[in-house]
This record gives structure tokens, sequence and C-alpha cells, in this order.
């Protein structure tokens, strides 16, 4: 059996957000993600699908041409190479799990 991750011990991720790696496997790893009032992960693309899980607070998700906004206890994937972006506009912290799924 694996020991568990906590969200204080697990690694960091390399880009500039406050953001950690809860679990990484062949096939899929989950990101922690927390963007204070203001913060925006710009619109990017990946070559793997991803699962938006919004936990705390509401943030504003881009994909392509599509906005829409994320609250808590809600989930949307989002495919392959389409672009995305989060952003929080909101007054509170936000926080979500960023779960890609590699092929």
């Amino acid at each position: 059996m694996n020991k568990p991750v906590t969200l204080m011990d697990a690694p960091r991720v390399s880009f500039n957000f406050n953001g950690c790696i809860m679990f990484t496997g062949q096939k899929v790893e989950i990101v922690h993600l927390s963007l204070m009032p203001g913060e925006e992960v710009p619109l990017h693309s990946n070559p793997f699908d991803v699962v938006f899980y919004q936990l705390q607070g509401n943030l504003e998700l881009k994909v392509d041409d599509d906005t829409l906004i994320l609250m808590p206890d809600t989930a949307i994937l989002a495919l392959a190479n389409q672009s995305r972006g989060l952003a929080n506009k909101t007054e509170a912290l936000a926080r979500v799990l960023v779960i890609k799924i590699y092929k």
C-alpha cells in the first residue's frame, strides 16, 4: 500500500502558482491548485484531457471560446489540445483539483 500524501507534504508544481502534486501515475496526475483573488492561469493547451474539480470558491474557466463559472463540488472536462485558462475574479481564495488524464 502506498503512503498517503498530505497537502503539506506534496511536491510543489514547477510553474509559478500555489500548486501541489497530490498523485502521479502512468495515466493520471492530480494537482491541487490554489488561486488568490486576482490570480489567473493564462490560456494554454496541453496534449492530454483535464478534469477540473472545484473544491472551494469560484473560478472562471475558459475553454476555447466558452466561459463558465466553476462552483464548489462541480467538475468539467477539457479535452486535449483545447485552450484552457482559469481566473479567480472574486475576493476569496479558490481551490481546484486539476486531474490530468494521459493516454
